[in-house]
């Protein structure tokens, strides 16, 4: 994201103030507060939790004791995949029968509509044409075997009838896998039933009775929300730290919860340039709502008996010929001078500056650093 950009989407709520050391104390992180011996370098950004996301900087934790810290972002629940079923009319026609309503549990196999059509009564009339053909070559085939038994009849009749039986066999089957696939069921010739694929709850339903329908249409659309997925995307640099199997914490307003990473994707997404991630969550106490916004914390992994402070070499930046890091406080951001140590990896020891309860800025820090630059420029 470019300077131009960042300032476009906050062109007024972006403030920022020098902290002098006689006037008012600045709200902050009362821990980064503490660790900061240079108040003359704290400076402060003001920043809503919603410029934050649109101005796409991205929050983590310090590792602290060989953890990698976390990767703290907004996601959104949805259903699994897996658990969400559409109901639909294999044939067009008439829907005579509504069972379920929206909200009401359902069973697999339990019918949750009955359609009236002429092509039902093909299909069933074929089934009752092919049961019979079928009988009848039986019949058929138990004289020719008696007769040839007997010495009455040669093998190439009972060789025949034999064929005639298979034949009148698979036709039977065709016919029964035709009923299915529509529907089967129903009742009368000219009606059929659509049950439920799956166990779950009706979630949608855009059936009315009496109303005449076509091939596909869907009707009803079931879902088992007992397990719920959250939808995350990551930058490339921070997918990469994420494996699967990693632990999320989930939270929202009176709410809290774990997930597990299931999925990071290899491709980048084609509108956002940003990297997929899903992970999956218990949900059969039935507390999550697919759509809900929640926070998400993934925890990374790090290496065990390091007592070390760590965090992104990107959310390290050189401001007044001094290193700080931006660390959220109430009401954005505030400037907070640290000592970096030896690099590892992606990510930097901190000596001092930090004691690891804070939440940085990682992605798009630079822009804080380029605002607070701007700002103290205009006022000499």
């Amino acid at each position: 994201m470019t300077l131009q950009t960042f300032r476009a989407i906050l062109p007024l709520a972006f403030a920022t103030t020098l902290a002098a050391c006689g006037g008012a104390p600045t709200t902050g992180n009362e821990a980064s507060a503490a660790a900061s011996t240079e108040p003359a370098s704290d400076r402060v950004v003001t920043l809503t939790p919603q410029q934050i996301e649109a101005a796409g900087i991205l929050l983590v934790r310090p590792t602290v004791g060989g953890g990698a810290g976390a990767i703290e972002l907004p996601a959104t629940i949805a259903g699994d995949p897996q658990g969400i079923q559409i109901v639909s009319a294999a044939i067009g026609g008439r829907i005579v029968t509504l069972t379920r309503n929206l909200g009401e549990t359902v069973r697999r196999g339990d019918t949750l509509a009955i359609i009236e059509s002429r092509e039902a009564a093909q299909l069933k009339g074929q089934v009752e044409a092919s049961q019979a053909r079928a009988s009848l070559a039986q019949s058929q085939l138990r004289r020719e075997q008696r007769l040839f038994a007997e010495r009455v009849s040669p093998e190439q009749d009972l060789i025949a009838a034999q064929t005639a039986a298979a034949e009148a066999n698979i036709a039977l089957r065709q016919a029964q896998q035709q009923l299915s696939a529509a529907g089967g069921g129903g009742g009368a010739l000219n009606r059929l039933a659509l049950s439920s694929p799956i166990g779950g709850q009706i979630i949608a339903r855009s059936a009315m009775l009496g109303q005449t329908v076509v091939a596909d249409a869907e009707l009803y659309r079931v879902a088992n929300l007992s397990t719920v997925s959250l939808s995350i995307s990551l930058s490339p640099v921070d997918a990469g730290l994420v494996r699967p199997g990693a632990p999320v914490s989930v939270t929202t307003p009176g709410r809290q919860g774990t997930a597990r990473v299931t999925f990071v994707s290899p491709v980048l997404d084609a509108q956002t340039k940003l990297v997929p991630v899903i992970a999956t969550m218990d949900n059969r106490g039935g507390q999550w709502r697919v759509g809900e916004s929640i926070n998400a914390a993934i925890e990374l992994p790090g290496k065990s008996g390091s007592p070390e402070i760590a965090i992104p070499q990107i959310a390290v930046q050189s401001l007044g010929g001094k290193t700080v890091v931006f660390v959220r406080t109430p009401t954005g951001f505030k400037a907070v001078p640290v000592k970096v140590g030896a690099p590892s990896g992606d990510r930097v020891i901190i000596v001092s500056g930090l004691i690891g309860r804070e939440q940085v800025a990682a992605t798009n820090s630079f822009t804080l650093k380029a605002e607070l630059g701007k700002s103290e420029g205009e006022e000499e």
